[in-house]
């Protein structure tokens, strides 16, 4: 049989706020009773001063037995807490006015009033229903005190739910976003593996063993090292690089006669961080419509510049004119610059973009522009 451990209910409202925001109010009723008293000149300031703290008291007592009846109900609807809280709010009041009843009127009242007035005070005290009036007067105003910090209670444990369902909703979407990334990150691998096993059938069929296990050797290398690290992380230029030159590698062996490598980029600019193999389906593109359909030697160039705070990386050839309907900026241009495209939304939104350019004269470009991020360590 399954257990299950019940976790207890973090409060939405700390211990410490809550005793704060009770204080403060009880705080404010002294200080304008204690404002009213003086304006109005009242007999026996000292004595009542003394009893309104001993009211002041209680009633901080009774809020904080509410407030612990306001916790019960923290994980119940919103209505119903409001329900809770106005109805609860009624006892308390009518304790409270009964308290101050006490306190000013039945205890000792000879230290408030003086010999003078104790006979007519008496008088009063014994009219019919005087009390029940008295602390039902009393309990209305005591009613919308009560429910007035009830209120500014669960307004802020609302917005504390509020911010706690936003930190959840943060750690969902950027959850969500990692999952995405992973999955593009590794869509790129089968991707350039059904290419590069294209190539490796290619070479079987021309019976070239030895070209071919210089490409198997290779591709071991590559995946070695593409492998090796987290698909969430960033790798520094200079390795991403270094990846982009284990696959040229590769092609090499098939295209020995057509395919160039020159690469440009600042010695300043290796230290910097790019999503890994994001360059690979850019060289990918460049093999596959450029080197593969030339007869001639064709030169892929990876360089890099900085503007400002961005990165400018960029995949170049100088193959034959590709046909329109290749050109990577349509929808049909298949899952390698799509999937760069994705990967620069999901990452970067629209702080990264990815342009192509298809000259007319010959050659491609792909220019890659996102955010300059510097290697922390």
């Amino acid at each position: 049989m399954r257990k299950f451990e019940l976790g207890k209910h973090k409060p939405t409202v700390g211990h410490q706020v809550a005793i704060l925001s009770i204080l403060g109010f009880w705080l404010f009723y002294v200080i304008i009773i204690t404002l009213r008293a003086a304006i109005g000149d009242w007999p026996a300031q000292g004595e009542m001063a003394i009893r309104r703290m001993v009211v002041t008291a209680c009633g901080v007592v009774v809020t904080y037995g509410l407030y612990h009846l306001l916790r019960l109900f923290e994980d119940k609807a919103l209505s119903t807490r409001i329900i809770t809280a106005f109805t609860a709010a009624i006892p308390c009041a009518i304790i409270i006015a009964f308290i101050n009843h006490y306190v000013f009127n039945v205890y000792y009242p000879e230290s408030l009033f003086g010999e003078a007035h104790i006979e007519e005070m008496r008088k009063y005290l014994e009219q019919d229903n005087f009390m029940l009036k008295t602390v039902s007067e009393d309990a209305t105003s005591r009613f919308f005190f009560i429910v007035s910090w009830a209120s500014l209670y669960l307004t802020l444990s609302y917005a504390g739910e509020v911010r706690t369902v936003e930190r959840k909703a943060a750690r969902f979407a950027q959850a969500a976003q990692d999952a995405e990334l992973r999955s593009l990150r590794y869509q790129v691998n089968p991707h350039f593996l059904f290419n590069t096993l294209n190539s490796l059938s290619t070479l079987v069929m021309r019976s070239q063993p030895e070209e071919a296990e210089e490409m198997i050797l290779n591709l071991s290398k590559f995946y070695r090292t593409s492998l090796s690290g987290d698909p969430l992380e960033d790798v520094p230029l200079s390795e991403e690089v270094h990846l982009q030159n284990l696959y040229l590698d590769i092609e090499a062996v098939r295209f020995p006669d057509r395919l160039r490598t020159a690469i440009n980029i600042p010695d300043d600019l290796l230290g910097v961080l790019v999503p890994g193999l994001i360059l690979q389906p850019l060289v990918e593109n460049a093999i596959k419509h450029s080197v593969a359909h030339s007869k001639r030697p064709v030169t892929i160039t990876i360089s890099a510049r900085s503007e400002g705070d961005d990165l400018i990386l960029t995949v170049a050839d100088d193959g034959d004119p590709r046909p329109v309907n290749i050109d990577a900026s349509q929808p049909s241009s298949g899952i390698g610059l799509a999937n760069v495209r994705d990967r620069l939304d999901t990452r970067f939104g629209r702080r990264a973009t990815l342009q192509t350019v298809r000259l007319e004269e010959g050659g491609y470009i792909a220019q890659l522009t996102l955010p300059l991020m510097l290697d922390s360590q």
